[in-house]
């Protein structure tokens, strides 16, 4: 049972932001406020949801216990309980869910890498794919996918290829996707029809504001060049590409997207914020190596997480051992039922360790 203290306190808080905002307040408390106030806006509902349901069937026990009850009414009276008991029981473990730790992350932008591994010009193709698949992802969940830098296969698809995917929300979802996708297939060139295996990376990094990481201008070496590949006259004039290098740490950001320089230097800057962030989070997860071990696979980049075997029609998530039979329909982008799963069994275990 859930103490009744704690969920007076978060009641009050919520009532006491509410306030302050329908006050006014000033730019930056104004932002923080409504920030904390959305983060609590999901757990009060889930509270007072609870409690309703609880009155309800406190109602119901003390009509029961009524031995002047008729048989009728005691009948209708004992169905109702039990339905609303499962309600209850229900809501319970919905609010013990709104009440796990939140990752400060879930609600933001996040940007997508995906890097072809393993396979040559079928792991580029494939990499492809990928894009594709979390790009229809994203149109049906309402979510902006904007291309950030590609770097094409040389028989189709994309050595590397980098977008934001802007939205409420992203990063919660696709934050279990990072790691090495593995496909098995026959490819197009394969004459003998022998299946090959090949693979792609997948990072997915939350967009981080200048808050979030403090980068000194001083640490960065930028320079300007040409930009290569399609662009007619304007490739061989312009020095609109930024390569920009973080000294310290020796991360590389190459920006060539945009024809402008300052929109290339905007970009740059902002997926360079995303990975020193990732880094500083992998080093604050690596002393935290056994909160990891209980989380939903590492996000580790050398982990393999799933294989989609097109022969069978198969996808396979090896982290919670999940297999679907509806390969075609997960590369259009219906991944809801794969990362509901992988969220699930997150919480599931984030639950376990607040009971441990």
């Amino acid at each position: 049972m859930i103490p009744n203290e704690k969920l007076d306190i978060i009641l009050r808080r919520h009532e006491e932001i509410g306030a302050k905002l329908s006050e006014g307040a000033d730019g930056a408390t104004y932002v923080a406020l409504s920030r904390e106030l959305s983060a609590l806006d999901d757990v009060a509902a889930a509270i007072r949801n609870f409690r309703a349901i609880e009155k309800e069937v406190a109602d119901l026990d003390a009509m029961l216990a009524d031995s002047g009850l008729d048989r009728e009414m005691r009948d209708m009276a004992e169905a109702e309980r039990t339905e609303a008991g499962a309600r209850l029981e229900a809501a319970e473990k919905a609010l013990q869910i709104a009440l796990l730790p939140k990752d400060a992350n879930d609600e933001k932008s996040a940007i997508l890498e995906i890097r072809a591994g393993t396979g040559g010009d079928e792991a580029a193709l494939f990499a492809g794919d990928l894009f594709r698949m979390y790009a229809h992802y994203a149109d049906a969940h309402g979510w902006k996918t904007e291309l950030i830098s590609a770097s094409e296969g040389t028989a189709g698809g994309y050595k590397e290829i980098v977008a934001e995917v802007s939205g409420r929300g992203v990063f919660a979802k696709l934050k279990f996707e990072s790691g090495v996708h593995r496909v098995q297939r026959v490819p197009a060139t394969e004459a003998q029809g022998r299946i090959h295996t090949s693979a792609a990376t997948v990072a997915v990094l939350p967009e981080v504001e200048e808050v979030d990481v403090d980068i000194n201008e001083s640490d960065l070496k930028i320079e300007t060049m040409k930009s290569g590949g399609a662009g007619g006259q304007h490739v061989n004039k312009t020095e609109s590409a930024i390569r920009m290098t973080h000294v310290p740490t020796g991360i590389v950001v190459m920006m060539q997207e945009e024809r402008s320089q300052h929109r290339n230097r905007a970009k740059a800057m902002s997926l360079m914020r995303a990975r020193l962030y990732d880094m500083q989070q992998a080093a604050a997860d690596k002393e935290r190596s056994a909160d990891r071990k209980a989380m939903v696979g590492s996000g580790d980049r050398s982990e393999r997480i799933r294989t989609y075997n097109f022969p069978q029609g198969r996808v396979t998530d090896h982290r919670i051992n999940l297999t679907l039979y509806k390969l075609d329909k997960v590369m259009e982008g219906d991944l809801d039922e794969i990362i509901d799963a992988l969220i699930t069994d997150h919480q599931a275990r984030l639950m376990a360790d607040e009971g441990a």
